[in-house]
């Protein structure tokens, strides 16, 4: 228990989230200063490193770079809050996707089709859809998040319980922390060593844009079934266990979209917030019956 605490306290502690924080916007300042230069000296021919990449064509893609590391932050997020709320842990879930949606709309800025067959052209089409998509989704996490705070209000366990339960959770977020890095780590190393300089040996941009997160979000539906089994322990009200169950469905299906691509890919990630959005109201509309009728 004292171990536990303590590398919870390294990793998962107040202290431990600042200073990550600023770590990472100095390191996404200078990946994006880094990747613009790499842009203009590919430019003017000073280099020839991967001349045919989209992420080297247009200085408005290197946007692309800082928003990686802001993603990477809201990975270490989404563990950060798994052992304080669940429904947070599940809202930082549909922000990462999100953010996945709008970086890529940076990358698509830069090689925009701008003419009469805009509803034409496929890129300049799905560039719309991911637009679309980004409006739709910004409004269903907000919605998901006041949703989740009337929920938490609603929460009527005991008190032993709930630390029973965020004791587990803990141990599961301390296990996640290495993990996470170790893949992250891997990804990379595997990433760079395929690139060879001076040749076009550069992998396809729907590979870059799913690095990591394919796996990352295969973790995930792994954690949530955990999750959903240990609460078994705590709890056998039915909509608890069909709201639990909800999310992990909510994250398979964001899980899928990375195995797709195009408009398909899109609607599975707006229909999996939507899931998850209707299963908090409906188990939110189910505790208000239930204490009313107490």
């Amino acid at each position: 228990m004292n171990l536990l605490n303590k590398t919870n306290q390294f990793f998962l502690s107040s202290n431990s989230k600042k200073k990550i924080e600023r770590i990472i916007l100095y390191v996404a300042l200078v990946g994006f200063f880094l990747h613009l230069s790499l842009i203009y000296l590919s430019k003017f021919g000073i280099i020839d490193f991967l001349p045919e990449s989209d992420l080297l064509t247009n200085p408005i893609s290197a946007i692309y770079t800082p928003f990686s590391f802001i993603l990477i932050y809201e990975v270490y997020l989404l563990i950060y809050y798994l052992p304080k709320s669940f429904t947070t842990y599940i809202t930082k879930q549909y922000e990462i996707i999100t953010l996945i949606i709008i970086r890529k709309l940076f990358k698509d800025l830069s090689s925009l089709e701008l003419s009469s067959d805009w509803f034409v052209i496929k890129g300049d089409l799905q560039f719309t859809y991911d637009l679309l998509a980004s409006i739709i989704l910004f409004y269903l996490i907000y919605q998901f998040q006041k949703q989740g705070r009337l929920a938490s209000r609603q929460n009527t366990s005991s008190g032993v319980k709930i630390q029973r339960f965020i004791l587990r959770k803990k141990i599961i977020a301390v296990a996640l922390v290495p993990l996470f890095f170790l893949m992250a780590l891997f990804t990379l190393v595997n990433w760079t060593s395929g690139i060879s300089f001076g040749s076009n040996n550069f992998p396809g941009f729907e590979t870059i844009n799913n690095l990591f997160f394919d796996e990352f979000f295969t973790v995930l539906i792994l954690v949530d079934v955990i999750l959903l089994l240990i609460s078994f322990f705590y709890t056998d009200r039915f909509h608890k266990i069909i709201r639990n169950s909800g999310f992990v469905v909510s994250t398979i299906l964001i899980r899928l979209s990375f195995g797709v691509s195009g408009l398909i890919s899109t609607v599975l990630i707006v229909i999996a917030v939507l899931f998850g959005l209707a299963i908090i109201l409906i188990h939110n509309a189910y505790e208000k019956s239930l204490l009313s009728n107490d």
